[in-house]
């Protein structure tokens, strides 16, 4: 079956691609630099489903536009927080950690293209970037009757492509934007995959570049 997560992403990648082959230019709105905060969740999915559940996302970033033509460079830093399972324990560990927190720190620079309709805008954008994960582990002293927690740092490389859709209400834009996030490493021995969606808000300085 497949996730139904991807649907919304399908979605949002139809309605930029059909605004793009058939909507009108709108020549009144000047969109070149925004900023952007959201909020969110990330939810895993593929084989990273089978240990890690969604929680809750931040993410910071910045909408920098190139030329008159709708392109934009999209970096963000993004923080996804996960419900964490071990499946086994690591070397030198002899417990499983169960109902842990693992966090992202992943930084992502991307290139979109966005479509203006009216109050509306649809954009896409593809990006790739990297960061770490950290997960848990435990290690349980039964002699000395205590046990020690730690995290592990596992470093890792994303490609993140994705859409999103805009409600412009004059000074900033009101957004949704769901991605698809592969990550170029593995956790638990299990490659990483994860469909994040974020609400939010990008306050509008293009006059900045007037």
């Amino acid at each position: 079956m497949k996730n139904p997560y991807f649907y919304s992403l399908s979605t949002l990648l139809f309605l930029a691609l059909t605004t793009t082959c058939y909507a009108q230019e709108n020549t009144k709105r000047k969109d070149k630099f925004y900023t952007m905060s959201g909020a969110g969740f990330s939810i895993p999915v593929g084989e990273s489903s089978s240990f890690m559940r969604p929680k809750f996302s931040t993410t910071l970033g910045a909408n920098l536009g190139l030329g008159d033509k709708g392109l934009f460079l999209y970096p963000k830093i993004s923080l996804h927080v996960f419900g964490y399972d071990e499946l086994s324990p690591e070397d030198g560990y002899n417990n499983s950690l169960q109902r842990g927190r693992s966090t992202t720190y992943l930084l992502n620079v991307a290139l979109g293209y966005r479509k203006i309709m009216d109050k509306f805008a649809f954009y896409g954008f593809l990006g790739a970037g990297g960061g770490f994960i950290l997960t848990p582990r435990i290690l349980i002293d039964p002699a000395n009757n205590f046990a020690t927690l730690n995290n592990r740092t596992n470093h890792i490389g994303i490609i993140e492509p994705g859409a999103g859709m805009e409600y412009n209400i004059g000074g900033a834009n009101l957004f949704i934007e769901s991605s698809y996030m592969h990550g170029f490493g593995k956790i638990q021995n299990r490659p990483f995959n994860a469909v994040p969606i974020t609400f939010g808000i990008k306050p509008n300085l293009s006059k900045l570049f007037n």
